[in-house]
């Protein structure tokens, strides 16, 4: 009875998808100020019932309901608690009616939050926002239903692909998709400035906090994935340039863009057309994501790979947002032309050259990914485009923007000189460069990866310290004055010293576990030793248990200093009897400058086993950077100025003027 209460008030949400998509949106052309109210309890109506209708299907998993046709295929009632609720998501069906969960969600949220934007805007956003969620609440009901039953049930289910079995994946596509469906609220703003023919700073200072949210989620998201692939497929990887991975950081590098460009429509009233085109270009990539990943035209070690009636469908509603948001903005854009005019050095042509690289590095992951498709289209032939060409094209766009980014963020706005902007810099480039030096001089290769990895590195870090270090005047003023001028300093400013500094250390993870990284692969017995990087490693054997749902194979191995061991590693090989896949779990002994990693393989014909050794420098440090970025965006949103609707807070007239903002 549950489950049909869900379906129900699935029918019931896209009903009142369909309302909202109508009713306000004509009120607002036609000024009826009745019909634009109708948007927002439409919206927490709709965002209510898709919720019921996601607690129902979770409801079937946790009870191990295998009635359900979707519950079958993707549990089994030996599974962790834990993953019965990550297998809600954990297939197709189930992560659209997340995907439909958090988009009504944010719809909720700006019908909730929204009482200070003009009446006429905020019917047109939530009436475009109903119009994505009536193309999706369509495409579950008519094609992918999650609430189907079974006439003859099973006595137990298929279980949960094995490798989603873990804690990493059980919380990463919540965040994904929670960056994802939040671009569409830049989308839904974008289209309703269009239709309305303005675009202003206090426009600029709402669609900001919605894509630093979305930025938010999907740094923490892509994080969280990268940190799975390490350890749990047992090649010590953290990036392998896969057509998924690539689908969710399109739109992150899109987003990127988007909110810088953002800062120059609120702070120059320029860049109007150019910012609406970067926020249907953020939420089309996280379209064009969800036909990848379930049209089953790309392969992908994580994809849903569907039938064709599905991809179909996703492509009309690919063609339709796509396709028509770019017709709309064709038409309306010459109505958003700004009057503004800057210096070629400049705050504002700094930000339009770092917009530059972002999308044109989008575009290369982008045609990177589809090339193999188009290949086979177009001359009958498969080809595998992997990390070498992503690697060689994508890199020099990330070398240039860290480059400009110190710079940039010093000078002023409208007109500049770049002697003056980097006069606080000398010093951090000269270090960096010395830094970068000494790197190049130590390691015992010639590749210069890490070295320049390095210099541009502290060059970010340390650019963003002196960036706060010059306009608080350390050091060139009394400490009191320096202190007052860090109070009143704007959280967005320090959240954006946070974010270029998180980036700068993740450059300098990345560049050293692509560098420095040690790898040994051997056949081992009992009581063998390894000798890797200036590390002893003694093996010790294998063990066999049972674990909740599957069997493992364990490996010990004791990290030794001299004879006296300083860590143990245990490295499993496990196997899930219901589905019959084995899944490697490596084991790591983290450290702030290196970790050991041991992956476990195939036992031998010998007795003996194959083990993988790693030793990994800073490998952490990648996603620490990755974490500092997503707190900077954190830090930012409590800016009082991008608290949706919140108004400035009032200055005494005789206290300090405010710092100016990013």
């Amino acid at each position: 009875m549950i489950v049909e209460l869900g379906h129900l008030a699935l029918i019931l949400a896209f009903l009142v998808a369909v309302v909202q998509m109508i009713v306000p949106m004509v009120g607002a052309s036609r000024g009826w100020s009745d019909w634009m109210r109708v948007a927002v309890p439409a919206a927490s109506v709709q965002f209510g019932l898709t919720l019921a209708a996601f607690a129902a299907l979770t409801y079937a998993f946790v009870v191990s309901d295998f009635s359900v046709r979707l519950v079958t295929l993707n549990s089994h009632s030996a599974k962790p608690m834990l993953y019965k609720i990550a297998g809600v998501w954990g297939n197709h069906e189930g992560s659209m009616m997340l995907w439909m969960l958090i988009l009504t969600l944010f719809g909720a949220m700006v019908a909730w939050w929204g009482k200070n934007l003009p009446p006429t805007l905020r019917a047109r956003v939530l009436s475009v926002q109903a119009t994505i969620a009536v193309a999706f609440f369509g495409f579950i009901l008519l094609t992918s239903n999650p609430f189907l039953r079974l006439a003859q049930p099973p006595l137990n289910g298929d279980d949960l692909n094995p490798l989603l079995q873990d804690p990493g994946l059980a919380f990463h596509p919540p965040f994904l998709y929670l960056g994802y469906v939040g671009l569409s609220m830049a989308y839904s703003f974008a289209i309703a400035a269009l239709i309305e023919g303005r675009v202003d700073a206090a426009w600029a200072r709402w669609v900001r906090p919605w894509t630093l949210v979305a930025w938010v989620f999907l740094t923490i998201g892509i994080a969280m994935g990268s940190v799975w692939a390490y350890y749990e497929l047992g090649w010590g990887g953290w990036w392998f340039w896969d057509p998924v991975e690539n689908v969710s950081f399109m739109p992150w590098l899109i987003s990127c863009a988007l909110l810088h460009s953002a800062i120059v429509v609120e702070k120059r009233d320029t860049l109007k057309s150019w910012t609406i085109l970067l926020a249907i270009l953020a939420f089309s990539f996280s379209l064009i994501g969800a036909f990848i990943v379930r049209s089953g035209v790309l392969t992908s070690v994580h994809a849903f790979a569907n039938d064709p009636e599905r991809g179909v469908f996703l492509l009309w509603i690919l063609g339709a947002f796509i396709g028509g948001s770019l017709m709309l903005y064709a038409w309306r854009a010459p109505v958003l032309r700004s009057n503004s005019v800057f210096s070629t050095v400049s705050r504002e042509s700094g930000l339009v050259i770092n917009n530059v690289l972002l999308v044109v590095a989008t575009l290369v992951v982008f045609f990177g990914t589809i090339w193999p498709l188009g290949a086979e289209l177009l001359f009958g032939r498969k080809v595998s485009v992997g990390a070498p060409f992503f690697n060689l094209a994508f890199t020099p766009f990330m070398v240039a923007i860290a480059v400009i980014l110190p710079p940039l963020a010093i000078l002023p706005w409208k007109r500049g000189k770049l002697g003056r902007a980097m006069q606080p810099l000398w010093g951090v480039l000269a270090l960096s460069i010395a830094l970068g030096a000494l790197a190049w001089t130590l390691q015992t290769g010639t590749s210069m990866l890490a070295p320049i990895g390095i210099t541009l590195a502290v060059w970010l870090v340390l650019g963003a310290v002196a960036d706060v270090t010059s306009r608080t005047k350390l050091g060139h003023a009394p400490l009191g004055e320096t202190l007052r001028r860090m109070r009143n300093l704007p959280r967005a400013d320090w959240g954006k010293t946070l974010a270029h500094s998180g980036l700068g250390i993740s450059i300098f993870g990345i560049a050293c576990i692509t560098a420095w990284a040690s790898e040994d692969i051997r056949v081992v017995h009992a009581g063998d030793r390894i000798e890797i990087s200036g590390h002893t490693l003694r093996f010790d054997g294998v063990d066999h248990g049972q674990g909740p749902n599957y069997s493992y194979d364990r490996g010990h191995v004791a990290i030794l200093k001299g004879e006296r061991v300083v860590g143990l590693l245990d490295p499993e090989k496990r196997l899930y009897p219901v589905q019959r896949m084995p899944t490697t779990e490596a084991g790591i002994n983290r450290g702030f400058t290196r970790d050991i990693y041991v992956a476990l393989g195939d036992p031998q014909p010998n007795g003996g086993w194959a083990l993988r050794t790693y030793v990994k420098p800073f490998s952490n440090w990648i996603w620490a950077g990755a974490l500092i970025m997503a707190g900077g965006g954190i830090v930012s949103l409590s800016d009082r100025r991008y608290r949706v609707g919140a108004p400035k807070r009032r200055t005494a007239a005789s206290g300090p003027a405010p710092m100016p903002a990013e």
